[in-house]
């Protein structure tokens, strides 16, 4: 059997009259044109053999770098070889969606053991199977507040602008309202978001740490979400959560994010998983499954999917979400890092990141032009502006083999993780410098 099976023109013709579209361009039309590719530039009538030349040397104009110090939603950790090891075991990997109650014990424990963890680190009641990325969760759980009266959504403008877009995305067929709440210094405008806040309001929606690397007020935000009656989702990055007060600590509704950190590495994009935890007076609200803990007949631990009643199921009717698949593969990564980093562990891998980006944030202030973009105290990430164009940088540090700040409308953004030596830090510094004198 085939990897790919390919369609013809006329299965293809098929399936738009069948959803009433005349050209597959129709078909992609809500996908921005500068990410469609018109026509590889592959000649006909070449072998196998030949299209792989072709592609790997179009693969081949990637870059790898071997010195990392961009973040901006997805981070370079260090994955200890035993994690790998236990996902790339054959009986997990496999496509198989699993929903169905027959699933195996050893596919439901490991579900129960990803959803166990990150309810400790987010600080929450209970979390589901996990879901694509980050953005999906979000979007799932201003699914979960919207009500008759409050379509309302209040988003702060340091949220990562594709998690925005990808709301809007998911409520585009819908009467939501999205309203920007703006940035003041780095972090979100406190007096914009309690003037913004009102009994339409459905939810808020903050980036902790936010997408500019600024921890926010978050015990201040809540104060002023919940006083509207309104529920508040904090999308966290899981690293920082074991340091800073958890979304649980907070009294956030619903906590959201990517847990890429958590042992899946940079893959030009993913796969990435999203996990969303909740409180348990919601956790009817929550979409997919979530895995449970019983005894069997002979009174031994035994694992079951539960409170399934939803989608796939009796009440397909009346649910909410259509999420009905989660990545199973991922989850189980995130488990075997997180068990095999421990809680201290990851702790110690949060401090270095703090520690770290502080020490080349006062480095990079040291040259003459160079300044942080605010005040606000920041994790692991942190803007700078530069008396010399972002590009003229990039490239000094390019020639390093140096993956430089991602460049903003606000500045630079660096990130800085374990992974990062001293000695890397200070050739970033000079090489800065030395393009800010050229």
């Amino acid at each position: 059997m085939g990897n790919y099976l390919g369609s013809t023109e006329q299965q293809q013709k098929d399936m738009l009259e069948k959803i009433g579209l005349n050209s597959m361009n129709e078909l992609y039309q809500s996908i921005p044109k500068e990410m469609l590719v018109e026509k590889l530039d592959i000649p006909a009538g070449k072998s196998e053999f030949e299209v792989r030349s072709i592609i790997e040397n179009m693969g081949r104009k990637n870059k790898v770098f071997s010195k990392v110090f961009r973040g901006a939603g997805a981070y370079n950790h260090y994955i200890p070889a035993i994690v790998k090891q236990i996902a790339a075991k054959e009986e997990f990997v496999t496509s198989y969606t699993p929903y169905q109650p027959e699933i195996s014990q050893g596919l439901l424990q490991s579900i129960f053991e990803y959803q166990t963890m990150i309810c400790e680190i987010t600080g929450m009641d209970a979390t589901n199977a996990s879901v694509y990325d980050g953005a999906t969760a979000t979007a799932e759980g201003i699914n979960m507040c919207l009500e008759k009266k409050r379509l309302k959504v209040l988003i702060s403008e340091t949220t990562n602008l594709m998690t925005v877009q990808t709301a809007i995305t998911y409520f585009s067929s819908r009467d939501i309202e999205f309203v920007m709440i703006p940035e003041k210094d780095g972090l979100t405008d406190l007096a914009a978001l309690k003037e913004a806040l009102d009994e339409t309001t459905a939810c808020f929606i903050v980036q902790q740490p936010n997408y500019y690397g600024g921890i926010e007020a978050v015990e201040e935000i809540e104060g002023l979400v919940h006083e509207a009656k309104a529920k508040f989702i904090m999308s966290v990055n899981p690293v920082a959560s074991t340091v800073l007060k958890s979304a649980g600590e907070v009294n956030a509704d619903i906590a959201v994010g990517d847990s890429q950190p958590f042992g899946l590495p940079l893959a030009f994009g993913g796969p990435y998983i999203g996990f969303i935890a909740t409180k348990e007076k919601m956790i009817r609200k929550l979409p997919g499954r979530i895995a449970g803990e019983t005894v069997d007949e002979a009174g031994d631990r035994a694992f079951v999917l539960t409170l399934q009643a939803r989608e796939q199921h009796i009440r397909r009717e009346k649910a909410a979400s259509n999420i009905c698949s989660n990545q199973a593969l991922c989850a189980l990564t995130n488990a075997a890092y997180m068990s095999t980093m421990g809680a201290k562990g990851i702790q110690e891998v949060a401090t270095q990141c703090y520690s770290k980006a502080h020490y080349l944030a006062d480095q990079l202030s040291k040259i003459a032009g160079v300044q942080l973009a605010n005040d606000a105290p920041f994790f692991h990430e942190f803007v700078t502006t530069l008396p010399v164009s972002e590009d003229l940088v990039l490239a000094k540090l390019e020639e390093h083999d140096i993956l430089g700040g991602y460049p903003t409308e606000k500045g630079l953004l660096w990130c800085v993780t374990e992974m990062n030596t001293k000695e890397q830090m200070d050739e970033v510094a000079a090489l800065v410098k030395e393009a800010c004198q050229s």
